[in-house]
């Protein structure tokens, strides 16, 4: 093991044991390199004031060198901050935008020691580094049993680990905290557990409420002080698409300090929050009272950014720095949420009218960019294939009876005729079975 490893799992263990038994072997492994070409160029560019030869990138007239058929379409912004590397950590000027940002529309956060947001190569990439650092091979990952597939290989495939369902809704089509808490007790033996709470939900597009959220911050609780050490990820990838009285805020800030045996780690990004889903511009932070707890899992990450790819494209996190300390950023980014809840509100609008209910009922949906149908009559991946081929509309089926539906990226003056064209297509299906 090397030497800096060793004395990050050192700080770990001092600062909190609990968290040091969540890390993965390779977890155990990892570091992020004090010398090597990263420290010796940085020292150069501190001190090598005549030629600084030690990074790779080609300067020309002091700038890095470029192409005009590039720069011209990116003339709002300098050279340095496009085409340089970005820092394994991301950019700082970004890492503290988005800090004031959390803290800004999660006030709560403000009572707690978090750390800076690292910046990733959006959500997946994020939550893969989760899994590196905390998933081994027969490690249990906690998810509802309606979840966005990639977690399975994320978790599972990469990581080895084991997914363990539980259903989403209890019978009153509520979260089902009891179910959470459940599935988590029974990962005492094993005395490890990944947790994942993803709200919105995809693909329910789900929020639980504020006593729900007291319920599934107890279940957490619960599993702590039977004796569990948890991993607490909070996929945030669609916060602040509330659009109903569900929780407003990440339940990051309620995990924060909420027992020694539970590590919050909140993966978000401005991928869906600021609808630039190309970019690829995500964030992955922790929480805990130790500053060097924090400092150490920091660096941890570091190294598997370094082993991975090595640091985030620069200019995506330039242009997302630059929308964040605009002047219209606010009034734009609300003149687009209020289109996804007139969108969300006319779905709810329509399928509570009841010309649809023979042919299917609805999962609760609050927030988010998505909703289910739950199909009474028809099988799901049969109807979307159907809808596909004799009306050109896309959905995504999910087992037997689920389909979702994306109202995000239809227009609210389609939505009826939408859901017109998917219930012509089940009665379609019904006829034909019906001969």
């Amino acid at each position: 093991m090397h030497a800096l490893a060793a004395q990050l799992n050192e700080t770990i263990q001092r600062e909190n044991p609990h968290v040091y038994e969540m890390l993965s072997h390779l977890a155990k492994l990892i570091y992020f390199p004090k010398e090597g070409i990263l420290s010796q160029s940085a020292e150069a560019k501190a001190k090598a004031k005549k030629y600084n030869a030690t990074i790779g990138i080609a300067l020309e007239n002091g700038q890095p060198m470029h192409l005009k058929v590039i720069q011209d379409h990116l003339s709002s912004f300098q050279p340095k901050d496009i085409y340089e590397y970005a820092p394994p950590a991301g950019k700082p000027e970004l890492r503290a935008a988005w800090r004031k940002k959390m803290i800004e529309e999660q006030p709560a956060l403000a009572n707690h020691s978090f750390s800076n947001p690292i910046v990733t190569n959006a959500l997946t990439h994020g939550l893969s580094i989760v899994a590196d650092l905390f998933a081994d091979s027969g490690d249990s990952v906690i998810i509802p049993d309606k979840n966005w597939e990639n977690y399975e290989l994320t978790f599972g495939i990469r990581r080895g680990a084991e997914i363990v369902h539980y259903p989403l809704y209890n019978d009153e089509m509520k979260f089902n905290a009891a179910g959470l808490r459940d599935a988590i007790l029974a990962q005492k033996e094993k005395g490890k557990a990944i947790v994942v709470l993803n709200f919105p939900n995809n693909p329910t597009g789900y929020t639980p409420g504020p006593e729900e959220g007291k319920e599934i911050v107890a279940a957490l609780k619960a599993g702590a002080e039977a004796g569990i050490n948890i991993v607490a990820v909070t996929d945030d990838a669609y916060f602040g698409l509330f659009f109903e009285d569900s929780l407003q805020e990440s339940l990051f800030a309620s995990l924060c300090d909420l027992h020694p045996r539970v590590l919050p780690v909140k993966v978000d990004g401005a991928t869906k929050e600021e609808y630039v889903w190309g970019f690829r511009v995500g964030f992955v932070t922790y929480a805990s009272p130790s500053a060097d707890l924090l400092n150490a899992l920091e660096q941890k990450t570091l190294g598997i950014i370094r082993a991975t790819i090595s640091s985030g494209a620069h200019p995506s996190q330039t242009f997302v720095l630059h929308a964040l300390t605009s002047p219209e950023f606010q009034a734009q980014k609300q003149e687009k949420f209020n289109i996804m809840k007139g969108r969300a509100n006319r779905v709810k609008q329509l399928l509570d009218s009841g010309k649809f209910d023979d042919a299917w009922s609805y999962y609760p949906f609050n927030s988010g960019y998505f909703m289910c149908l739950k199909l009474k009559t028809v099988d799901a991946e049969t109807l979307r294939n159907h809808l596909l081929d004799q009306y050109g509309v896309g959905t995504i089926a999910l087992g037997e009876t689920d389909l979702r539906i994306a109202f995000s990226c239809i227009e609210e003056e389609s939505i009826d005729e939408l859901f017109t064209l998917i219930y012509n297509g089940v009665k379609d299906l019904e006829k034909a079975v019906a001969k």
